[in-house]
């Protein structure tokens, strides 16, 4: 066990002490095979922007919606329809998460992910051949249960495969992937916004069979999570695992197989130590709560700070007055840019952390809002033109601190052991509020219901300023930790605001077949002494 205690300790050093870049040449084939997977959340964005987006399409109103008596509009999806349909995916992707939380954790990453990629390419024949609301409401539903395990399952993987340098890029790809399925969908919406017949909207449903194959093919490629192995008791084949993830060729010369799968094996025990199960109620137990209420809010302001706008940007867009072309013209551009923000905010996120980035992005977001509210005001057509403008600044500001940034702390701030079900917690957390978000959003903006338009910043401002109030109390600093630091941060009940200041340790000896941990007081306030505590 000493031998075991330092070779992790020597690991840990190893792995801190190394560059991006030669953490990117250690772990080459680890970054392939993460982009791969999170690949399939193209899909999800896809979906989002086409349903959303299909309800300011004339020939989707034509067949399948309610005449209005407006020679404008003569047609509209009612408000609760639209409310049920943008639900449907929620609703099936919360049972799709409960589902990956258990059988994940039992079957491991890549069967799960084949199961599901097999799933969706089944689905996705329901809204194809849709004939009614009724038919699309149970597609949505369906299709949302494999979304459900996409979401959790690619941020879980990408936090477990890579080490801590790259674990805030491989796991905010999962957003930028997002992204990309947004600007796919709002491409093949402008393309085919003129036609007006059936195939409108059809060949964009049918677009979505495009992702699962190749996807697939390469999942059969990757290999396991070297630490869901650990967890298992599976050392030698997480050993194999781990050397699938990097290369022999162009490892950093600190990097050493046996001593980072001591790292993991020691982790894991320290976490058994400090009582932390692998079940759901596990979540709610001792010191894993404030780790579960931290990633439960954090993934929930990303629905809380009115981002609802962008999901419906091209429908706000028209409402507020712009042609139907316009609207998603501007849509495009606003997706466009959020995939700039997104990989800005990769060079962000290595210099201001994420606390900062959250914090600060969240208040520009307020003040965005405010100010769609107050233009909102006037009906001319410039203060349209100009609500538009601001949702483009707010989309480049969203995805280059919130959006991102959220898919690092939650793969970040949970314990190894209780990973993947704390990010389905937080994900169903985050779709409960998209359940609210799509019920209220249609019918502030449906022209036949409240018709707040963009006055409805007013109520987001408000909403994404107690969203600033919470994060600047309880979200704390994970930049630079490895996992076992954290666990050691959380028991000792470290404030949010002095995580990054605290000076930890978590290897040590053996002693009396506990696991001891060695760690120093905050260097501002006792200067570095050291003392010993065992589990």
């Amino acid at each position: 066990m000493p031998n075991l205690m330092n070779e992790a300790k020597d690991a840990t050093d190893n792995e801190k002490s190394m560059s991006i870049g030669q953490a990117f040449k250690t772990y080459p084939k680890a970054v392939m095979f993460s982009m791969i997977l999170s690949t399939a959340i193209i899909m999800e964005g896809y979906d989002v922007v086409l349903l959303a987006n299909f309800y300011a399409f004339p020939s989707f109103n034509a067949r399948y919606g309610s005449p209005t008596g407006d020679p404008k509009n003569p047609y509209q999806i009612p408000a609760p329809w639209q409310a049920g349909l943008s639900n449907g995916a929620n609703v099936g992707e919360i049972l799709g998460l409960f589902i990956n939380g258990i059988v994940s954790e039992r079957y491991g990453y890549r069967k799960t992910m084949i199961v599901s990629l097999v799933a969706v390419i089944c689905f996705i024949f329901i809204p194809f051949f849709a004939k009614n609301l009724i038919d699309l409401q149970i597609g949505e539903i369906l299709c949302g249960i494999p979304w459900g395990v996409f979401q959790t399952l690619t941020t879980a993987y990408a936090s477990e495969v890579c080490p801590t340098q790259l674990r805030a890029y491989l796991t905010t790809y999962v957003n930028l992937c997002w992204v990309i399925g947004q600007l796919i969908g709002s491409g093949v919406l402008r393309a085919l916004v003129t036609r007006s017949d059936q195939w409108s909207y059809r060949i964009p449903f049918a677009i979505q069979w495009i992702w699962p194959v190749p996807i697939i093919i390469g999942v059969l490629f990757a290999p396991e999570s070297p630490w869901w192995l650990i967890r298992k008791g599976r050392t030698e084949d997480a050993k194999k695992a781990l050397l699938s993830l990097t290369s022999a060729k162009n490892a950093d010369e600190s990097f050493n197989v046996d001593q980072t799968i001591a790292m993991m094996v020691t982790t894991n025990e320290l976490e058994k130590a400090l009582e932390s199960g692998t079940g759901y109620w596990d979540c709610f137990k001792g010191i894993d709560l404030r780790r579960t209420e931290i990633v439960c809010v954090t993934w929930s302001i990303q629905n809380l700070c009115g981002s609802a706008f962008m999901g419906y940007s091209t429908y706000f867009y028209e409402q507020a007055g712009l042609p139907t072309v316009d609207a998603f013209d501007m849509s495009m551009a606003q997706y466009a840019i959020g995939f700039i923000g997104t990989v800005g905010s990769w060079f962000l996120m290595s210099r201001a952390g994420r606390r900062t980035l959250y914090t600060y992005g969240l208040a520009l977001l307020t003040l965005l809002l405010l100010l769609i509210g107050l233009i909102s005001i006037s009906n001319s057509k410039g203060a349209s033109w100009g609500i538009g403008s601001l949702l483009l600044v707010y989309t480049f500001t969203y995805d280059i601190t919130v959006g991102p940034v959220c898919y690092s702390l939650v793969a970040e701030i949970p314990s190894t052991r209780l990973k993947t079900k704390s990010i389905v917690l937080a994900r169903n957390v985050y779709n409960v509020v998209g359940i609210v978000n799509g019920v209220i959003v249609p019918y502030m903006l449906n022209p036949t219901a409240w018709n707040w338009r963009g006055k409805a910043g007013f109520f987001w401002a408000g909403m994404c300023a107690l969203c600033w109030l919470w994060t600047y109390f309880r979200l704390p600093e994970p930049r630079g930790r490895t996992y076992g630091e954290l666990d050691i941060l959380f028991e000792r009940g470290v404030a949010a605001r002095k995580f990054a200041g605290t000076d930890v340790s978590p290897w040590a000896s053996e002693g009396e077949g506990d696991i001891a941990r060695v760690e120093s007081d905050e260097k501002t306030a006792l200067g570095g002494g050291v003392h010993v505590e065992k589990a």
